[in-house]
């Protein structure tokens, strides 16, 4: 069997990281794409000439243009500005929607039977550009958040308790931002509730700091965002279609009458295989969590009818 092709666009920070887990597996050929003349070619070149050292033996191309693409697998699309100190996740919207929409459109043009996985900011809205630019079903159309929010949970489960990260167990949903969902009653370690670990005063604690997660390592970085986690969570991804793993991970996807949900892009849990998304696993929530569900959609709601007058300038 040969190696499956994945294209990687954006070789900043995510990107590169992205490309370098991908490769250490030995199974992807990755194509690093960027608009940075000499960024992508020196990143990929170092990458293959790590190979040797790591064991790998992968085809690492970096380019600025798009037709070394043509024929990947997956498209994962890291491109846009980056978030910067006491900058909002949507002050980042018209600028990265413009550069997205572009990326997609070229990529699947040339990939047509691709699934595209979105990494860029404000995640669920890029996810719906995506979606709407390429013209893919939505088993196809796939943003990644609620896998790297869920393991901030876990990180921090796990710290407060010290115990292994393996033993936490969770799910978050709803929109990638201020207001996304931990699904507290879901949580368990060793298979024992949460609650039966910490107090209701702890557990608010943590979860208001998963979701001032990606803030918190802005603030201590000044100059950047997090990437080693997110790129993670990608290749997780990544390896769930690519080998038809079928797991169940929450991701950004277009959800049509499940949750309440029409025509909108939202963390879901979803299982993963070779097709994209295969199913949308339906929680019993609490009302409360239907009601912080209900206001993490009207959130994403808000940034997508922008994002619709956007594209219809494009």
């Amino acid at each position: 069997m040969g190696r499956i092709k994945v294209t990687v666009v954006g070789a900043g920070n995510v990107g590169g990281s992205i490309a370098q887990r991908l490769v250490e597996r030995d199974w992807y050929d990755v194509v690093l794409v960027d608009i940075v003349e000499g960024l992508p070619e020196g990143k990929a070149l170092d990458l293959a000439e790590a190979g040797p050292v790591c064991g790998y033996r992968p085809e690492v191309i970096g380019t600025t243009h798009y037709e070394a693409t043509e024929g990947s697998s997956i498209i994962v699309v890291t491109s846009g500005i980056a978030r910067k100190p006491g900058m909002s996740r949507d002050e980042l919207l018209e600028t990265n929607a413009k550069i997205v929409a572009s990326v997609v459109r070229e990529t699947t043009q040339r990939s047509p039977d691709a699934v595209v996985i979105v990494v860029s900011n404000p995640l669920d809205a890029m996810a719906y550009v995506a979606y709407r630019v390429s013209r893919f079903s939505r088993s196809r159309v796939l943003g990644m958040a609620g896998i790297l929010d869920s393991a901030r949970f876990r990180t921090f489960i796990a710290q407060h308790l010290s115990v292994s990260v393996e033993d936490v167990h969770t799910m978050v949903l709803g929109g990638h931002g201020d207001s996304m969902v931990p699904l507290v009653r879901y949580t368990t370690i060793a298979g024992r509730p949460i609650r039966e670990w910490m107090s209701e005063e702890d557990i608010a604690g943590l979860v208001k700091r998963t979701r001032d997660g990606g803030a918190e390592i802005v603030n201590l970085l000044k100059t950047g965002s997090a990437f080693y986690a997110p790129a993670a969570s990608a290749v997780e991804m990544v390896e769930a279609i690519t080998r038809d793993q079928k797991r169940i991970v929450p991701c950004s996807v277009l959800c049509e009458g499940e949750y309440g949900f029409h025509g909108l892009f939202m963390g879901v849990p979803v299982k993963l295989g070779s097709q994209g998304l295969e199913e949308i696993i339906e929680y019993e929530l609490s009302p409360q969590e239907r009601t912080a569900l209900d206001v993490s959609g009207q959130a994403v709601r808000e940034l997508c009818k922008h994002v619709d007058h956007l594209l219809s300038k494009l």
